[in-house]
């Protein structure tokens, strides 16, 4: 199924339906008095977060959903049947962003959270409702009232602890299909991946945590270049940001600390939040570096790059050094989640749309 992460689409609640004016005759009543019923109530529009979505591609095709008008009253005191509600279901993660203005309306954290999003109308009153000591024959009554209305962007943002960060080729796409159930495609060329692979790793009994891999950046993607900045907003929800880096690249005029700048910078440009997130430097291939130079090939790498955080040395295709970055990783995100729980009303973020 194609990722789709982006859509827009216009909503419409139904109108209330319209009250009726009617007077209750029959033989030998000749003045019975009101009976006209009150109009139905509108369908109002709810998403609801569903964790067997992944992608918003239902909505890039149907981009119009309108909730049906509330009967209107009729004679006899019959009020009229209010409308079916719609509920589109969405992926858990999804933010909801009024299309004119840009604000946050809501976002969906949580697995079957429901949010209306569009009120459908109340129906208008029939002459039965304006009946009185004072008015016995009322011929009022009132139109319903409109639905709401509004054109909405949805994104969404997929719910990772840890995210994969790094130039094309780095071996993302090695490390999490080594390290978790997730089987995304690999190969000996730039921009493998397309869209953004999630995987759940598994450090032991009841241990888990999801990591997330995004397509990969280069330097200039605030200009466009390579895939640019489209898929880092999946990475603003994680905990933690594991920095992948190639220390063997295939040629030999690639500077591995130039490629953790050129990533660095790209982080900045985009969101200075997300450059500040916690960051740990993973140095990958290194079953490709000669044994007798890979101590000093390594710090020289983090005296260059002036890195004073963890790092760990690692090689996901030979699956080398992994164990003790699962365990550490968890650790953190353990730790990073009892101390900050996502409440699940805690739905509205800011521009960024942090949780």
């Amino acid at each position: 199924m194609k990722f789709v992460d982006e859509a827009t689409i216009d909503v419409a609640a139904g109108s209330g339906g319209a009250g009726c004016v009617s007077f209750r005759r029959e033989k030998f009543i000749p003045f019975g008095g009101p009976n006209g019923g009150d109009g139905g109530r509108g369908g109002s529009i709810y998403a609801v977060g569903d964790l067997n979505l992944n992608t918003l591609i239902d909505y890039r095709y149907a981009r119009r959903h309108e909730a049906k008008n509330g009967e209107p009253g009729r004679g006899s005191d019959q009020f009229g049947a209010a409308a079916a509600d719609i509920t589109l279901r969405m992926p858990v993660g999804t933010i909801l962003k009024d299309a004119e203005s840009g604000d946050v309306i809501a976002e969906l954290l949580t697995p079957g959270e429901r949010l209306l999003i569009c009120k459908g109308g109340d129906g208008g009153f029939g002459n039965l409702h304006f009946k009185s000591s004072t008015n016995r024959s009322p011929r009022q009554k009132t139109p319903g009232w409109p639905g709401e209305s509004r054109r909405l962007k949805l994104e969404l943002r997929v719910l990772a602890d840890v995210g994969l960060l790094g130039m094309p080729n780095a071996g993302k796409s090695t490390l999490i299909a080594a390290i978790s159930n997730a089987r995304p495609k690999i190969a000996d060329y730039p921009f493998t991946t397309l869209h953004p692979n999630l995987g759940v790793v598994r450090a032991g009994p009841e241990r888990s945590f999801v990591v997330a891999d995004i397509p990969g950046l280069i330097e200039g993607a605030a200009e466009g270049a390579g895939l640019g900045h489209q898929f880092l907003r999946h990475l603003q929800r994680t905990h933690l940001l594991l920095h992948v880096i190639d220390m063997a690249p295939f040629d030999d005029s690639v500077d591995p600390v130039a490629q953790a700048r050129a990533i660095v910078a790209e982080l900045k440009k985009y969101d200075p939040a997300l450059a500040k997130k916690p960051r740990w430097l993973v140095l990958n291939k290194m079953d490709m570096v000669p044994a007798d130079e890979r101590a000093a090939r390594v710090k020289d790498f983090v005296k260059r790059f002036r890195w004073k955080g963890p790092v760990f040395e690692i090689s996901a295709l030979a699956r080398v050094g992994l164990d003790p970055l699962v365990q550490t990783v968890y650790e953190h995100v353990a730790a990073t989640r009892q101390a900050a729980p996502v409440l699940p009303d805690q739905r509205f973020g800011d521009e960024h749309g942090d949780a």
